[in-house]
This record gives structure tokens, C-alpha cells and sequence, in this order.
């Protein structure tokens, strides 16, 4: 039991409402008869065209539960060895073939990215918004020399016993169940920040890594920076000093949303498949693409969003492989009016075990640069700072104290003489590229899968976690509007019930992340 989930355990596997068929399936051939998955979950709209299930408002799955449906759902214990036993077990010489979830915006950059390598093939694209395929695919076909098959729902996506890999660039809600229900079917996982919508999912990520041992690569991208890898070696050699504290900016300007009425379900879009595990709201624009990044359904804020990158950078550099025991964020919606519910200032410190201090500040506001930085960090020691301005660059700083003599009287001017220097700072020590080659994440993510090595992954989906733990944190603090104190090894928050209810969520069935995966 973790955090406040209660009640029974669920299923260890976690499949959706089906229909009997006789079908080879790409889960591990668990069962003989095998089930196809169905998209909708009652009989009544297995038999109804697509556009009839779009408008009848009793067929989209309204009902919310923790696990429910995830109880009865058990399939036997063979998915583990299945798993290992894979279509992603693939060699040196064999091609991978990757399925894109989620083909807007940052999905076409994963679908270019595993284009261009050689021995990967781009098998499936896979959106709820059937619109957009007409487009993705002429493009991918101009780059790539071929289409892929298109699919609108992950699940039969999973069915493939030649897809080998997902590649998620989904909205952040969809994260975990997508990742979990990829490892279970045997398929390697590369899953975009933030790692989860939930702390408690994130931890269920990482257990179903570990159990069905697939590769799951958090797209922190940054790990794969050449240059920032020299900086963590220079910042954790010490060299330069012991670093006390860190601290991320995100100011990122961004135009209101305004607000916009509810409408009907565009042909096309699959509105109940969007929602997923979130409460099912009536559809609007301005919950749907890209602005679901304002809504506490389906967003982790600008928080988990831009500053989950740089946070992360911090904590590597650091060294902090677990979490913090102390968390406050305070914050608002400021300027704006709109149907946007996260914060658009938010300013967060976390506080660890041994006393080290991290920040993170943003805002989509007008604000000025924080030092030389609009978005990234820094990091301080007893003899500067480090920042990642220009490309990452050391700046030593000198304090001299005033030289003012004490009176003829006796009074000492020595607290003053040292409480008012004269302040100069100048260029620190370069600091050296260390690392020769930089491999892309894409890449590296690829070469994981073919050794099986998950510990070359350049951000495993443990590390990505622990970082994106930060974030939850940071809104849970907000939306108390209070400090949090945290167990890192228990993962919950102490004394604090109100708190502890939003490290995980209330899930609408049947898209449940289930209690053992």
C-alpha cells in the first residue's frame, strides 16, 4: 500500500474491456483463445458506427474508480516470461520497429528522429485525432520514403507482434498507463517528460520496468547534451567548490487562452480515447491540443512541463539520487483571465536531507532574465556560481571588506567593514568538454534496446522519477498553499491528508494504472 490508495490490490495485468476473437497477439501469446482489444466497453457500441458512439453522451465512459475494472482483468502469470521473451529482443542485425504516440508537435520530432537511424523503422503512427494522419503521413513519406500504418488506439497498437518499441508524445496524463501497459506487452518504452501526471504513478513506472526488464528511456533530453554531461562532471568534482543550492528559471512568455464555450466532438477525434484516465469534461478547444498543458487534469503546469528539464539537470548535478524531505511552493494566476487553472507564476524550494537547497521559479508572464537566463539554472558554491548562460560558464566572484579603521574611541568598524565590500566578479575556470562524442537520446535509447542494458541509459525511467518527483511536489505544495514534509524512502507526505490525496488520482475505468503492475 502507498501514499493513500486503498482497498484491495488490483490485478497484477491491467487489460481493457474486449470482445472475443481467435487472434495471435503481440502481448506474449499469453492465451490460446486470445481477446482483441475494443475500443469502446459495452456491447451496445462494439455494434454502433463511430459517429453514433461520438454523439450518444452515454457511451463515454463517465464512471471513475481507483481500480475497478483493473480487479477483473487478471491475465496469468506468463506475461512476465512472455515479455522477456519478446519481440524486442532484437540483435545487432535486426530492424527495430517504433510506433509514435502522439503525432503533433513534439511526436513528429520522434518520428524524424527514428526515421534517420539506420536499422530502425518507423512501423506505426498512433493519435486519437484520425485528422491528423493525412498530413503526417505525406511528410513522414517525404523524408522517410515510406508510410507507415496508422493506428487511433494504443491498445491494439500493443497487439503488434512486430512492433518492438513505443515512442510517447502524448499529454502528460496519458504517460504512465501507456509505459505500463508497453512493458507488459514486451515492447521497450521512450516516454516524453514529465515522466507521469501523478508521483505515485511515476514509482508504478519504474516497478513495471523492472518486472517485464524493458528499456524505458524519460525523454529529459538534455542528458544527452555533450556540454551538459562536462558541466555535471565539473560541478561534482568539486573543483570549483561544493555546491550548496541550485535553482531553475523557466520564463517563458505565453498569450492567454481566453475562454471559449463548450462545442461538439470534431469527426475524427476520438474525445473518450484523449481523456483516458482523467474525468471525462465536455469537449472544448481549448482542452485539446496543446491546451491541456492549462487544465489540472491533464497538465503537470509550466512546472512539470519546461522546468522538469531544467530541475533535472540541477539534481544530477548534484548528485541527489533521492528525493527531498522538505517542499514549499508558493504561486498564482495572475494578469489573465481565462479558462486556464494552473498557476502562471509559480516559485518552488526543496529542501534535502543534508541541507541542500533547490529552487525553481516560472512564469509565462513578462519578466525579466534571471541573471544572463530566461530558461535554465544555476548552480552555487563558496567561490561563484556556475550558470548556464553562454553555453554553461564558471564566474568566480571577490568580496573585499572597506579598510575603515576603528575609532580613537574604541568602537570597532570590523562588522561593517566586512557587512559592505566592494564586489567584483569575474571569469571563473573553463570548464573542459569531457566527453568526446554526444549521442542523441533517440540514439542511445536504440542502442539500449539492442544490449539490453538498461544502466546505459542516458535518463532510465528511474531517474526520470526522481526528477519529475520535484514537480508533483512543487504543485501539490501550491495547490495546499502549504509546506510539505516528505518521506524520500516511503515516497509520502507526512501529517498531511489533504496533501497525500494528490500524489495519486481518482481514475476513470476502464483506463486504470492498477496497484501491481
Amino acid at each position: 500500500m502507498r501514499g493513500n490508495r486503498l482497498g484491495p490490490c488490483s490485478a497484477t495485468l491491467y487489460k481493457p474491456a474486449m470482445r472475443r476473437e481467435t487472434a495471435q497477439s503481440g502481448w506474449g501469446n499469453v492465451l490460446a483463445t486470445q481477446t482483441r482489444l475494443c475500443r469502446w466497453t459495452t456491447p451496445e457500441c462494439c455494434r454502433m458506427p463511430h459517429s453514433a458512439k461520438m454523439a450518444d453522451p452515454k457511451l463515454q465512459h463517465t464512471k471513475t474508480t481507483r481500480r475497478g475494472f483493473a480487479a477483473r482483468a487478471a491475465i496469468g502469470a506468463g506475461i512476465a516470461a512472455a515479455s522477456r521473451a519478446g519481440a524486442s529482443q532484437a540483435s545487432a542485425n535486426d530492424t527495430i520497429t517504433v510506433g509514435v504516440v502522439g503525432i503533433r508537435g513534439r511526436g513528429r520530432s520522434h518520428m524524424r528522429e527514428f526515421a534517420s537511424m539506420p536499422g530502425v523503422r518507423v512501423g506505426y503512427l498512433c493519435d486519437v485525432d484520425e485528422r491528423l494522419f493525412g498530413e503526417a503521413l505525406s511528410e513522414f513519406e517525404g523524408y522517410a520514403g515510406y508510410r507507415p500504418r496508422t493506428e487511433t488506439d494504443i491498445r491494439r497498437l500493443l497487439e503488434r507482434d512486430d512492433l518492438d518499441a513505443i515512442s510517447i508524445a502524448t499529454p502528460d496524463h496519458w504517460h504512465a498507463l501507456m509505459t505500463i501497459w508497453g512493458c507488459q506487452a514486451g515492447k521497450d518504452v521512450y516516454c516524453e517528460k514529465p515522466c507521469s501526471y501523478t508521483l505515485w504513478e511515476g514509482r508504478k513506472m519504474v516497478e513495471a520496468a523492472r518486472k517485464y526488464d524493458r528499456m524505458v528511456q524519460i525523454g529529459l533530453q538534455r542528458r544527452s547534451s555533450a556540454r551538459v554531461q562536462s558541466v555535471v562532471r565539473f560541478v561534482r568534482d568539486g573543483s570549483f567548490g561544493k555546491a550548496y543550492r541550485a535553482k531553475a528559471v523557466v520564463y517563458r512568455g505565453r498569450i492567454s487562452i481566453g475562454k471559449v464555450p463548450e462545442s461538439s466532438i470534431p469527426e475524427g477525434v476520438n474525445w473518450d480515447l484523449y481523456l483516458g484516465p482523467a474525468p471525462y469534461r465536455a469537449f472544448d478547444v481549448n482542452r485539446f491540443h496543446y491546451g491541456w498543458h492549462f487544465f489540472w487534469d491533464t497538465s503537470t503546469s509550466e512546472v512539470g512541463n519546461n522546468g522538469v528539464h531544467h530541475l533535472d539537470v540541477l539534481r544530477w548535478g548534484l548528485d541527489k539520487q533521492v528525493h527531498p524531505v522538505k517542499v514549499h511552493c508558493a504561486g498564482g494566476q495572475f494578469v489573465e483571465d481565462s479558462d486556464s487553472e494552473v498557476p502562471n507564476v509559480q516559485v518552488g524550494t526543496f529542501e534535502y536531507a543534508d541541507g541542500t537547497l533547490v529552487e525553481v521559479e516560472a512564469t509565462t508572464l513578462y519578466s525579466p532574465p534571471f541573471g544572463d537566463v530566461r530558461v535554465g539554472g544555476y548552480f552555487f558554491t563558496e567561490r561563484g556560481y556556475i550558470g548556464s548562460a553562454d553555453g554553461w560558464r564558471a564566474v568566480q566572484g571577490e568580496f573585499t571588506p572597506r579598510d575603515r579603521p576603528d575609532s580613537q574611541s574604541g568602537v570597532s568598524y570590523r562588522a561593517n567593514n566586512l557587512s559592505f565590500p566592494s564586489i567584483a566578479y569575474d571569469d571563473g575556470p573553463e570548464i573542459p568538454n569531457v566527453v568526446e562524442r554526444e549521442v542523441s537520446h533517440f540514439q542511445n535509447f536504440i542502442d539500449c534496446v539492442r544490449s539490453r542494458k538498461r544502466e546505459d541509459l542516458h535518463c532510465e525511467v528511474e531517474q526520470g522519477h526522481l526528477s519529475t518527483s520535484l514537480c508533483h511536489l512543487a504543485n501539490i505544495s501550491y495547490r495546499v498553499g502549504r509546506k510539505l514534509a516528505f518521506d524520500p524512502v516511503t515516497e509520502t507526505i507526512t501529517g498531511d491528508e489533504e496533501a497525500s490525496r494528490l500524489l495519486t488520482r481518482e481514475y476513470r475505468e476502464p483506463y486504470v494504472v492498477p496497484d501491481r503492475v
